[in-house]
């Protein structure tokens, strides 16, 4: 399990999902008082629900290394919810500051979106590995 490089990718994406609750996405003035708020995934219920999912789910992917289809659909889904997410945080900051810049933390979207690419193109790898040895049997 561990040894398969997708499974090494998977959990970079889960580790870099949950880092995002704690480091923020994006700094600025907000518009109700004013002061200098940072905005990161624990700041309202939708965006943290999200995040949470999108860790877990990476994590419980990591274990499925039976099912490789059902692990590569995971994946996908995970790609998905990343860019679900990346698009709450954009809305919020429409929705909630004047200005402000992104954090350099933001940049763990993108690469939690390359190790599932590279999770995914790991498990197609060696569902052809597979199929490959049970043609020749």
């Amino acid at each position: 399990m561990i040894q398969r490089i997708q499974s090494i990718w998977l959990l970079l994406a889960s580790v870099l999902a949950f880092l995002t609750l704690k480091f923020s996405f994006y700094s600025g003035t907000h518009i109700t008082d004013s002061l200098y708020h940072q905005l990161n995934g624990t700041e309202n219920l939708l965006l943290m629900t999200t995040t949470i999912a999108l860790g877990v789910l990476t994590l419980v992917t990591i274990f499925l290394y039976k099912t490789r289809v059902i692990q590569l659909r995971l994946c996908i889904v995970g790609i998905l919810l990343d860019v679900l997410l990346v698009f709450l945080y954009y809305k919020t900051i429409q929705a909630d500051y004047t200005r402000g810049d992104y954090a350099i933390s933001a940049a763990a979207h993108v690469l939690i979106i390359i190790s599932l690419i590279l999770a995914a193109i790991g498990i197609n790898k060696d569902q052809k590995i597979i199929k490959d040895s049970n043609r020749l049997r």
